[in-house]
């Protein structure tokens, strides 16, 4: 690895705090991937009381960290890291999107990228003409599109919507955290995850009623904003938030760990969840919805267990030790090798790259110069 690394900016919704979001988890491993691999990087996030009164990463030992209040000062506060970067990159749902992504783009001298870890949110959102953190106009201002969703969506962003070249960028996992354990099973099925109502039906379906099935066995719910009308049968255990430190923990504690999709991601395919990865590099096999492109990360039958119906779940709780073992294993196996922080963001340099052409001879050098 060349000594001199490249100067890296993040705009994203937040590192801080991973309360009732995913995009904290991401940029967590991928920035501690980047900086492994050489390079500095500056994260920078709005401050907003949410994320302020839950914040579970305020001194981060892989990037530094800054807040701003406003456009206006990130223009006049942060204008010499834009305009010094070796490249930007703007994430999804950033507040006030539109009006950063033109603030930045009249700043920053090296490729200027976005990073979608909401892509098919993001396509719904512009046909409807929502442009909440991004406007359809803006999509060609950016060098790369990098999307958390490959697959034909890639071709869309390009074909429909201008983007000059889009590239999947999906999530990782720091494996010096996830990493698996010796700890006693506590249950037999677990779910992380924030509520949202297009996933709440499926959790009823692949564990509420599970655990009614099978009251001799136990279930736990992690994440915040469930509603209080959700009944939960008394072997279901709740915990109302679990920070990322915790993750690892709550995984070697389960016999399985359950996914459910997003209903857009499930639609576009090619979206694999942190929590897929987060699971396996933690040693837990995992039973999921189904979606287009899954075999690509994990076979079915293999590296992971799909479930569509309680019965589903169900004979899986019933599978015996060795297949169990087996099967997480194989994901452990496949994660450690092509899912990690840094093997994600040696992607990220390779990428990159590629758009040297269009860059300054400095960047150029430096890119050439990296062992990859």
């Amino acid at each position: 690895m060349n000594q001199h690394g490249l100067d890296l900016v993040f705009l994203g919704l937040s590192l801080s705090s991973s309360w009732g979001n995913g995009h904290a988890t991401t940029y967590r491993s991928l920035l501690a991937g980047l900086k492994h691999n050489g390079h500095r990087v500056i994260f920078l996030e709005r401050e907003v009381p949410w994320y302020a009164d839950h914040r579970d990463l305020e001194n981060p030992a892989f990037c530094e960290l800054r807040y701003y209040n406003s456009v206006a000062e990130l223009e006049s506060e942060h204008a010499s890291a834009l305009q010094q970067a070796d490249a930007v990159i703007v994430g999804s749902y950033v507040p006030e999107g539109v009006a950063v992504i033109d603030a930045v783009a009249c700043l920053c001298t090296g490729p200027f990228c976005f990073y979608d870890i909401d892509t098919p949110v993001t396509l719904r959102k512009l046909a409807a003409g929502d442009d909440e953190y991004i406007a359809a106009r803006q999509i060609p201002f950016f060098d790369a599109y990098f999307s958390f969703t490959g697959g034909p969506m890639l071709t869309r962003l390009v074909r429909e919507h201008g983007a000059r070249r889009a590239e999947p960028l999906y999530c990782s996992v720091d494996p010096e955290i996830y990493r698996s354990q010796t700890e006693s099973k506590r249950w037999d099925l677990g779910y992380l995850g924030t509520y949202t109502p297009d996933r709440q039906p499926k959790l009823e379906l692949l564990l509420i009623d599970v655990a009614e099935q099978m009251p001799d066995h136990r279930f736990v719910v992690a994440g915040p904003l469930y509603p209080n009308d959700v009944s939960w049968p008394p072997n279901v255990e709740r915990i109302h938030h679990l920070a990322p430190r915790d993750h690892a923990s709550f995984y070697a504690r389960q016999r399985f760990t359950l996914n459910i999709t997003r209903a857009d991601m499930t639609a576009a395919g090619w979206s694999p969840s942190v929590r897929l990865f987060e699971a396996a590099a933690s040693g837990t096999p995992v039973i999921t919805d189904r979606w287009a492109g899954l075999d690509e990360f994990f076979p079915a039958g293999e590296a992971i267990y799909c479930a569509s119906s309680t019965s589903d779940v169900v004979e899986v709780l019933k599978s015996d030790e060795c297949e169990r073992l087996a099967t997480a294993a194989e994901a452990h196996a496949r994660v450690l090798s092509s899912h990690t922080g840094i093997a994600r963001a040696r992607q990220l340099e390779q990428h990159l790259m590629s758009l040297r052409g269009a860059r300054p001879m400095e960047l150029e050098a430096r890119l050439i110069g990296q062992t990859i």
